[in-house]
C-alpha cells in the first residue's frame, strides 16, 4: 500500500472504511473548495455577528433586578442531616376531607462556609419528607445572612453533585470506548457548544437584544465548530454543515412566522412569569424563536451528517451516477431518515411536556381548546416549525451534495483529461442548469 494512502485514509469520512484512490481524494478535495465559496461569506457573517452582537459584560436589567430582589450575600452550603423528628401536619380541603401528610423537623450540621461546624433546625414541608430524608444524607441549605436576629438557613435542594459526576464520566467512558477519538472530539464540541450558549446566547438574550439574531449566529458559530472538530474537515461534513445552516435559518423563519400567526407571548411557564418580573422589556415571544433554533441543533445535525455520508458513499462507488440519479438514490436512504425523524421530534417535545400534558387530560375541556390554548400551542408550534425544518433539509442536504459531487467529478475528470479552460467550461455548464 502506498504512503500515501495511509495518510489520505485519516483525512476521509470515515476511518474505518478503506482507503481512498488518489481520484477520490481529489474530487474531494475539489468539492470542498467549491463549497467553500458558500461557506466562507456565511463564516465572515457569523463572525461579525458575533463581534456586534457580544455581551458588553455589564449587568442586564433583569440581572439588576435579581439582585434587589434576592438577599444579598445569600450562600448555599451543605447540610449533613444529624436527626429526623417526623410529625403530623394533615390539612383539610375545601369541602372538609382531611389531607393525611407528614412533614419532619430536621437537625442539620452545616459543612461549609461562615457558618461550618453549626448546628440548625430545620421544618421540612411534606413534600420534601415523603422523597426521603435520613439521617446522614446531605442537603444543599440557603444562608441568609442579612436575616433579623442573625443569619438563617432553609432547605434548598437536595445534593446531587456525586451522582451527576458519576453519570458524566460513565458517559464520557461510554463514548470514548465505543466512537474513540471522534467520540471524544465530539465531547470537546459539547462543551464548545456550551461555552458559546452561556457566554455568548445567554447574556445576549438578557441584553436585550434581538433573541433571534442572538441564537442564530450562536447556533451557527457552534454547528462550524462541532461539526469539523467531531467529524473532520472533510466534504461529508461540509456537505452536512451547508445543509444544517439551511435548516437554521429554515427554523428561523418559520419560527417567526409561527410565534406571529398563532399570537404565542411565551409567557407560559413560571419560569417566563418570573423572568417577566425581573425585565418585561425582555422579548419573549423571540425567545419562544430561540428555544426552537436551540432546540434543532443536535437533530438537524444527525440528520444533515447522515444524508452526506450517504451521497458521497454513492458517489465514490459509482463516480459515473448523474446528479440526477445520485439525487434520487440519496433520497431513497432520507425518505427513511425522515419518517424515523418526525416520530424523534414528536416525542422528544411530548416527552418534554407530559406533566403539562397530564394537566390538559384532567381538565374538562374540549380537545381543540385545549390544542390551542397558549400553554399547549407553544410546544405544537415548535413541534411542527422544527419537523418541517429537519424534513427539508434531508433534501437539500441531498441536492448540495449530490450538486457538488458530480460538479467536482466533472472538473477533476477534466482537468486531468482535457486541461483547465475545458474544466472550468464543464464547471460553468453545470452552474448554469
Amino acid at each position: 500500500m502506498p504512503p500515501s494512502h495511509s495518510h489520505d485514509h485519516a483525512h476521509g469520512p470515515d476511518p474505518d472504511a478503506p482507503p481512498p484512490t488518489p481520484e477520490v481524494l481529489a474530487r474531494r478535495r475539489q468539492a470542498v473548495r467549491l463549497m467553500l465559496f458558500l461557506l466562507v461569506p456565511v463564516g465572515l457573517a457569523t463572525v461579525i455577528g458575533l463581534i456586534v452582537l457580544w455581551p458588553s459584560g455589564e449587568p442586564s436589567r433583569a440581572q439588576e433586578a435579581a439582585e434587589v430582589q434576592l438577599p444579598a450575600g445569600t450562600t448555599y452550603p451543605d447540610g449533613r442531616v444529624v436527626s429526623v423528628d417526623p410529625f403530623d401536619c394533615s390539612i383539610a380541603d375545601a369541602s372538609g376531607a382531611v389531607q393525611e401528610l407528614t412533614c419532619a423537623s430536621v437537625v442539620v450540621e452545616v459543612l461549609e462556609g461562615e457558618g461550618a461546624g453549626e448546628y440548625q433546625q430545620l421544618e421540612l414541608p411534606a413534600e420534601i419528607y415523603a422523597a426521603g430524608v435520613e439521617v446522614d444524607d446531605v442537603l444543599v441549605l440557603s444562608r441568609d445572612p442579612g436575616a433579623e436576629g442573625g443569619p438563617t438557613y432553609a432547605f434548598s435542594d437536595y445534593e446531587r453533585t456525586t451522582p451527576l459526576v458519576l453519570f458524566a464520566i460513565a458517559f464520557a467512558i461510554v463514548v470514548g470506548a465505543v466512537a474513540r477519538l471522534r467520540g471524544l472530539a465530539a465531547l470537546l464540541g459539547l462543551g464548545f457548544a456550551f461555552l458559546v450558549l452561556l457566554e455568548f446566547v445567554l447574556p445576549g438574550l438578557l441584553s436585550g437584544s434581538s433573541p433571534t439574531l442572538v441564537t442564530l449566529v450562536g447556533s451557527a458559530a457552534i454547528m462550524f465548530v462541532v461539526l469539523y472538530l467531531a467529524h473532520g474537515f472533510s466534504a461529508r461534513t461540509t456537505t452536512a454543515l451547508v445543509g444544517t445552516l439551511f435548516g437554521l435559518a429554515l427554523v428561523t423563519v418559520l419560527g417567526a412566522i409561527g410565534v406571529s400567526a398563532a399570537r404565542l407571548t411565551g409567557l407560559t411557564t413560571e419560569e417566563t412569569v418570573q423572568l417577566q418580573t425581573f425585565d418585561p422589556s425582555l422579548d419573549f415571544s423571540g425567545l419562544v424563536i430561540a428555544a426552537v433554533v436551540v432546540a434543532g441543533l443536535g437533530i438537524l445535525n444527525d440528520v444533515t451528517i447522515t444524508q452526506a455520508s450517504a451521497i458521497w458513499q454513492l458517489h465514490e462507488v459509482d463516480p459515473s451516477m448523474g446528479w440526477r440519479q445520485l439525487y434520487r438514490r440519496g433520497m431513497s436512504v432520507g425518505r427513511d431518515h425522515i419518517a424515523s425523524t418526525v416520530y424523534t421530534v414528536v416525542f422528544a417535545y411530548a416527552g418534554a411536556a407530559l406533566p403539562l400534558l397530564l394537566l390538559f387530560e384532567l381538565y374538562a375541556r374540549p380537545a381543540g381548546t385545549t390544542l390551542t390554548s397558549s400553554v399547549l400551542a407553544e410546544e405544537v408550534v415548535r413541534t411542527l416549525v422544527g419537523g418541517i425544518a429537519l424534513v427539508l433539509a434531508v433534501p437539500v442536504t441531498t441536492a448540495v451534495g449530490a450538486f457538488f459531487a458530480t460538479a467536482s467529478g466533472t472538473e477533476t475528470g477534466s482537468m486531468s483529461t482535457t486541461g483547465p479552460t475545458k474544466a472550468l467550461g464543464a464547471l460553468r455548464s453545470r452552474l448554469a442548469r
